[in-house]
């Protein structure tokens, strides 16, 4: 199964994508506390409203409780300080691939101290990052396409 986790997130509209992605793809969302927004937000809920109900989601006090709850997970770190490229990749059947805040992304000392699974998209030097929705998107499909896109049609 692909997880997508998101660390602290803070726009409602980018959460709501995040959530038709994985609601369609049957992934599951992991959301890290605190967020930016009231997930009761109509703004979240309206862009990812006719898929709410499909939507497994789960929702963690800070990183140490997802940590404790999903002890053997297999977590990559997207970031724009990685150096790997999210294609050098295989992934495992049931990754956990693990976003920051629109923001600034997640934590330095968390993606340094993971290097060896923090991944990038690549794109221009001189541009900062893409939308959240948008990496999570490109990543999910990756993980889709190694799993020759398995229950989906």
């Amino acid at each position: 199964m692909i997880n997508i986790v998101l660390y602290c997130p803070e726009i409602p509209q980018n959460t709501g994508n995040i959530s038709r992605t994985c609601a369609v793809t049957g992934a599951r969302l992991h959301i890290i506390k605190p967020i930016g927004f009231e997930i009761s937000d109509r703004t979240l809920k309206r862009a990812g409203l006719d898929y709410w109900s499909e939507l497994d989601v789960t929702y963690y006090e800070n990183y140490e409780e997802f940590l404790r709850q999903n002890e053997n997970a297999e977590l990559y770190f997207f970031s724009s300080h990685a150096k790997k490229s999210f294609a050098e990749v295989t992934y495992p059947d049931d990754v956990y691939l693990v976003f920051g805040r629109e923001s600034v992304g997640l934590p330095r000392e968390l993606v340094e101290a993971n290097m060896e699974r923090a991944l990038r998209i690549p794109m221009r030097k001189t541009l900062r990052c893409l939308n959240l929705s948008n990496s999570v998107a490109i990543a999910v499909y990756e993980a889709l396409r190694q799993q020759n896109f398995c229950g989906l049609e």
